[in-house]
């Protein structure tokens, strides 16, 4: 009760006050330990309905063919495997949608909204993200870790599982963002938003 309670609250700080290609390298430390996260962006976005495993905004629907929405993260995908980025996919984009941005996020771990992954500069025709080279035109922003590009789940060893929090904002306006953007520094409204939830724990 306790984590789908924190996951709320990680989702509507999203919608009220705001809201990685290729393999990235193994993480070297944790998300205790690692540098604190930045705070959720400013993107509004109201009228979004939302459950335990994620919510929509205007029919946007956030996926992934790694796992069922509100399932475990397989540990390919994680530190405890080869790090390789989570692929995702959505359909449901508004014609209007100028560009996507993509976030993921851990409400759970001990700095509040960690992120893992920012990618921005989506181009509205694209479907979805996986292994290889980014869409053109896209950039990777700095996750929490303090480098650029995805960084799986790298929880605590034998705690609870974390909750992951992957948001899709779908923008009427470019963001403007650059190479090496910080998650906070989304300012353009969203005219819908999808989320896909994920877990993941270690022993």
């Amino acid at each position: 009760m306790a984590t789908a309670w924190r996951v709320a609250v990680a989702l509507m700080a999203m919608l009220t006050a705001g809201g990685c290609g290729g393999v990235a390298t193994r993480a070297s430390r944790s998300e205790t330990t690692a540098a604190s996260a930045p705070r959720s962006p400013t993107s509004t976005a109201a009228g979004a309905s939302s459950t335990a495993a994620g919510s929509t905004l205007a029919g946007l629907r956030l996926t992934s063919p790694a796992f069922p929405p509100g399932g475990a993260i397989p540990s390919r995908y994680t530190c405890d495997g080869a790090d390789s980025v989570l692929p995702v996919r959505w359909s449901g984009v508004p014609s209007s949608v100028r560009e996507l941005v993509l976030v993921m996020r851990d409400p759970d771990a001990p700095t509040a909204n960690f992120v893992h992954w920012a990618v921005a500069g989506i181009r509205p025709g694209v479907a979805g993200i996986g292994a290889g080279p980014l869409p053109p035109g896209a950039v990777q922003g700095r996750n929490s870790f303090g480098t650029l590009g995805y960084r799986g789940p790298c929880p605590p060893r034998g705690g609870r599982p974390h909750q992951y929090v992957l948001t899709l904002s779908a923008l009427s306006s470019s963001s403007m963002l650059k190479t090496g953007f910080s998650a906070d520094q989304l300012r353009t409204a969203a005219v819908a938003l999808g989320t896909l939830i994920g877990s993941y724990g270690r022993r």
